[in-house]
C-alpha cells in the first residue's frame, strides 16, 4: 500500500501544474481525473469491466501522448466533446456507451497552456503503474478523492465520511450477495464501494458465485443517488475502476433523493448513508417529496424518513446523523417515534468530534432494522431496547495531529456482535459479565457493578425509559466529561467555534419550528430570509 500512497502523492502534486494555469483547489480533482481516467483505462485494458467500456478510437491515451503544442490542447478538447456527447463536432456518432457519456457529461477543460497539458501527460506516463497491486487503480483513485477532501482550503468534502468509519459500518451491517445496497446521498460512492469490497472479500472476489449472481453484483446490487453533477462524475469513475457497472445510468444516478429521484427508488435490503447536513434553501436541493409523513425543511429528518421508508421488510440500515436529529423537538420527535415504531433502532454510536472536516460537528451512527410481517410489532413498538456506545466523551480531539483510525472502532465492533440486526448476545460494559454478576449485583464481591456501569461506554436503555424519561429524545449520555475540569484538554479554538456555530444553527432551527407551531409563519419566513443573508457565505 506504500506504493499506492506514494503515487497518490505524486498525483496530488500534479495539482501544482493546474494551479499554474489558474485552476483553483475546488476544480483540482475534477480537472485531473478527466485526464487520469483515460490513462487508467489505458493501463487497465485487461480488466473485464473497463474492457467492456473501452474508449472509442481517437479518444484514447495513445491519441494524446504522441502530440504536443496547440494541436494537443485542441484535440483534447475535441476528445472531451466526443466522450461527453458520443458525437464529434460534425455530429457523427463516435460511441454509444451511456456510461462513458454519463462520466464525461458536460466535461470541459479549463487548461489554457498546451505546455501544462503536456506536463500532466508526461507526469502520468512516468508513474510506475505496474507496481500497483490488483485493483490498485481503484484504490489510487479512492486515495486521491480522500486527499482532496483532506485539503481544508478546498472546501471539498466538508462532511467527507472517513474510510475507517465507512468500513466499520459495513462490517457491522454485513452485506450479502444478492442484496440491494443503496446510498441516497452517494457522494463519491464510498459506502457502495466498501460494501462491494466486503462482499468480494467474503466470496473469493465473487468466484464463489454463479455467473448469474456475479452479473447481479456488477449491474444491480448497488444503487446511489447524487445531486451534484461533478461529484457524480467522480462517483461513476470510482465505481467503474472498482469493477462496478450498474445499469445504463451507472451505479450512481443523477438526482435529488428528496425529490423525484427518491420517490422512484426501488426498496432496498441495505441502506448506508451520510446525508448532507443543513436546511433546504430551495432550488435544486429543495425537499419536494409529498410522500413523506412529516414535512420538514430539515434535510437530515427528510433523509431519515426516506431511508426507513425505503427499506424492504427486514432490511437494515446504518446512517450518520448530526446530534440535532436526536433531540430536535416538534417534527423531530414525530420522526423518531415513527422510526422506533416501524424499525428496531437497536444501536446508536456516538462519534467523537474532529473526525469530519467540518470542525465541531457532533454526529452519530444509527443502526436499525425494518419490521417484517412476521414481527409482532411491524408498525408499532418495533424498538424495545436501544444500545448506546459513547465514543465521544473523554476522547481526544481528532484531527491531523491525532488521526482517527480503525483501532478506535474495534471495541465498538466487538460489543456490536456478529448479528447485523443487533441480535447478538450483548452485555453492558466493555468487560465480560457472567450471569451471576448481573443477577446479584449487590453482593459484596460485585458491589461495584453499578458504578462500573456508569463508567462504561456501552449501555442499554429501554423504550419505556426513553419515552417516559427523555420524551423520546435520543440524545443519551451518562459519562462524566473529564475535560470539563481540565483546561489543558480543551479542543482547539477552531473546534470550539465550530461547536458553538453548530449549536447556534440547531437552536435557530428549533426557534423557527416553535414560531410556526405558534402560528407566526410569516414572521418566521421574514427572519429566515434575514438569517440566510447573514449566513450567505457559508456554502462557499
Amino acid at each position: 500500500m506504500s506504493n499506492n500512497n506514494e503515487i497518490v502523492q505524486k498525483l496530488w502534486n500534479l495539482c501544482d501544474v493546474l494551479r499554474d494555469d489558474g485552476i483553483n483547489y475546488s476544480d483540482y480533482v475534477t480537472e485531473l481525473v478527466l485526464l487520469l481516467f483515460i490513462k487508467m483505462v489505458h493501463e487497465n485494458t485487461e480488466a473485464e469491466t473497463l474492457d467492456k467500456h473501452t474508449l472509442p478510437e481517437g479518444c484514447r491515451w495513445t491519441d494524446l501522448n504522441a502530440k504536443s503544442g496547440i494541436n494537443l490542447l485542441n484535440d483534447y478538447k475535441q476528445i472531451l466533446l466526443k466522450l461527453s456527447t458520443g458525437k464529434d463536432a460534425e455530429g457523427n456518432l463516435v460511441h454509444a456507451d451511456p456510461l462513458i457519456t454519463a462520466i464525461y457529461a458536460d466535461a470541459q477543460t479549463r487548461l489554457r497552456e498546451p505546455r501544462h497539458l503536456e506536463q500532466l501527460i508526461r507526469s502520468l506516463d512516468q508513474i510506475d503503474w505496474f507496481s500497483v497491486q490488483k485493483d490498485g487503480l481503484g484504490d489510487l483513485y479512492e486515495g486521491l478523492l480522500e486527499k482532496n477532501a483532506g485539503e481544508t482550503k478546498s472546501g471539498a468534502g466538508q462532511y467527507f465520511t472517513p474510510r475507517v468509519l465507512i468500513n466499520s459500518m459495513v462490517n457491522c451491517i454485513k452485506p450479502l450477495p444478492g442484496e440491494v445496497v443503496q446510498d441516497p446521498a452517494a457522494g463519491t460512492a464510498g459506502f457502495l464501494i466498501a460494501a462491494d469490497q466486503y462482499i468480494k472479500s467474503h466470496t473469493d472476489d465473487l468466484y464463489d458465485l454463479t455467473a448469474k449472481e456475479q452479473q447481479f453484483q456488477k449491474n444491480k446490487a448497488f444503487v446511489g443517488v447524487e445531486l451534484v453533477p461533478s461529484t457524480r462524475r467522480l462517483a461513476l469513475m470510482n465505481c467503474l475502476l472498482h469493477g462496478m457497472e450498474g445499469d445504463d445510468e451507472g451505479v450512481v444516478h443523477q438526482g435529488n433523493a428528496l425529490g423525484k429521484a427518491g420517490e422512484t427508488l426501488a426498496k432496498a435490503d441495505i441502506i448506508l448513508a451520510n446525508p448532507p447536513f443543513g436546511t433546504a434553501k430551495g432550488g435544486e436541493a429543495s425537499i419536494t417529496r409529498d410522500d413523506l409523513t412529516y414535512p420538514t425543511s430539515n434535510k437530515q429528518l427528510a433523509f431519515l424518513q426516506h431511508i426507513y421508508r425505503n427499506l424492504k421488510p427486514g432490511g437494515r440500515a446504518a446512517v450518520v446523523l448530526p446530534d440535532n436529529v436526536l433531540f430536535e423537538a416538534g417534527v423531530g420527535t414525530d420522526v423518531r417515534r415513527d422510526l422506533m415504531n416501524k424499525c428496531n433502532l437497536h444501536t446508536i454510536l456516538r462519534l467523537p468530534t474532529g473526525i469530519f472536516y467540518a470542525q465541531g460537528v457532533k454526529t452519530n451512527v444509527l443502526f436499525f432494522t425494518k419490521g417484517t410481517e412476521a414481527d409482532k410489532y411491524q408498525e408499532e413498538n418495533c424498538t424495545q431496547n436501544i444500545w448506546v456506545y459513547d465514543l465521544r466523551t473523554n476522547m481526544p480531539s481528532f484531527g491531523k495531529r491525532t488521526p482517527f483510525n480503525e483501532n478506535h472502532l474495534k471495541p465498538f465492533e466487538g460489543v456490536f456482535g456478529d448479528s447485523p440486526n443487533g441480535n447478538s448476545p450483548r452485555l453492558e460494559g466493555e468487560w465480560s459479565f457472567n450471569a451471576e454478576e448481573i443477577e446479584a449485583p449487590d453482593t459484596a464481591e460485585n458491589d461495584n457493578v453499578a458504578e462500573r456501569l456508569t463508567t462504561s461506554r456501552w449501555r442499554v436503555f429501554t423504550r419505556e425509559w426513553i419515552r417516559d424519561t427523555k420524551g423520546d429524545s435520543l440524545d443519551i449520555s451518562w459519562l462524566r466529561d473529564n475535560s470539563s475540569v481540565d483546561a489543558a484538554s480543551l479542543p482547539e479554538p477552531a473546534v470550539l467555534a465550530g461547536e458553538a456555530m453548530s449549536e447556534l444553527v440547531q437552536a435557530l432551527g428549533e426557534l423557527d419550528a416553535l414560531m410556526r407551531e405558534l402560528g407566526a409563519g410569516e414572521e418566521a419566513d421574514v427572519q429566515k430570509v434575514l438569517l440566510d443573508q447573514v449566513f450567505a457565505g457559508d456554502d462557499e
